[in-house]
């Protein structure tokens, strides 16, 4: 089962490192036009015809006994030890791993339209040079709408924390495996959630509030309601994790009481946890305040709103007041955290 479940594994990530690369390979050899790129990527058949084609040989290699990244990663360690020693530049995973490095990064040189022309383009830094003094030059007659603004970030950011944790602690129990693993509709149950909150906490808060924006109207409340979904899929992600990693002596040691599964929970896995859940939540609000300042770009409120505002007038002299305010309030909820988190530790 085990050698079933890597062997799938390695078709997937292996497969998918193929596949890129005769992607890569087919664009530079044909060089397609705008037009024909566009049709190649509605077909998406192209794509999962060369990743097919790509697991089977994934699938060749693995019975010749070829080690790909794939084995590195998912092959448990005593299977890797035994293999004779050799460099891994002079393996076949070494050589994958170097060339999809490589491919990877001509490609987003190319994808990302580096320019050191333009970067060093003379109108472009005098203009840059403009901006820049004046941010650093501030307006400081606005620091009082700065602070309220900045106070009402904070609020923001501590509402969706305070809100978001009793959800996640009770979702990062049904997101444990090693809770939620033990018969088929538990494990359904885990497996449903877990690609529920992967999905929710791959959208950023930004999109998020625009989302609530619509829904709930522009300020403060749809920015809140952003960062407490945002917070509530990240949270219980990290709360499983640690949930995971607990002792299991504990655990066998409830269970040999005839304790019922909420007790082994309550008694055995909660005072494990209860600490490092503690950090992660600290620092989850530490997230949040900088998180709120970007989705007030969007009418998330807070002193976000603002710089949309100042910037939209290029008022770059009051833009660099909120900065300045900005980076001191980071600043304290970075070092006041991590106090914290070290003093709880």
């Amino acid at each position: 089962m085990k050698q079933a479940k890597t062997l799938i594994r390695c078709i997937l990530l292996d497969g998918f490192i193929f596949t890129f690369l005769a992607l890569v390979a087919l664009v530079v050899s044909i060089q397609p036009t705008e037009e024909t790129m566009l049709k190649m990527g509605n077909n998406v058949m192209i794509f999962f015809g060369l990743w097919a084609l790509g697991g089977v040989l994934v699938f060749i290699l693995q019975k010749a006994k070829i080690k790909t990244l794939g084995n590195i990663l998912f092959d448990p360690p005593q299977a890797l030890t035994a293999q004779p020693d050799k460099h891994w530049t002079m393996s076949f995973w070494g050589i994958e791993l170097i060339v999809a490095f490589i491919v990877a990064f001509i490609t987003g040189l190319n994808v990302a339209h580096i320019s050191i022309y333009e970067l060093t383009d003379q109108d472009g830094l005098v203009g840059a040079m403009k901006v820049f003094g004046a941010l650093f030059d501030p307006n400081w007659t606005i620091l009082p709408k700065a602070i309220l603004a900045v106070i009402e970030t904070i609020f923001i950011a501590f509402m969706a924390t305070v809100f978001a944790v009793p959800v996640a602690f009770v979702l990062s129990f049904l997101c444990a495996k090693n809770i939620m693993g033990s018969n088929p509709v538990s494990f359904g149950i885990y497996a449903t959630l877990r690609t529920i909150l992967n999905v929710t906490r791959s959208i950023e808060p930004l999109i998020w509030a625009i989302v609530f924006s619509v829904w709930v109207g522009i300020g403060p409340f749809a920015g809140m309601l952003a960062l407490l979904l945002h917070s509530v899929a990240s949270l219980a992600k990290n709360y499983s994790e640690l949930v995971e990693c607990v002792e299991e002596g504990p655990i066998e040691a409830i269970v040999a009481t005839g304790a019922s599964s909420l007790q082994v929970v309550w008694f055995a896995v909660v005072p494990q946890i209860i600490l490092p859940y503690t950090a992660f939540t600290i620092y989850r609000w530490d997230i949040n305040v900088r998180m709120a300042t970007i989705i007030g770009l969007v009418g998330g409120g807070g002193i976000g709103t603002m710089i949309m505002q100042y910037q939209g007038q290029a008022m770059w002299e009051e833009v660099g007041c909120l900065v300045f305010v900005i980076a001191f309030v980071v600043w304290v909820m970075d070092t006041t955290s991590a106090y914290i988190r070290e003093a709880i530790k």
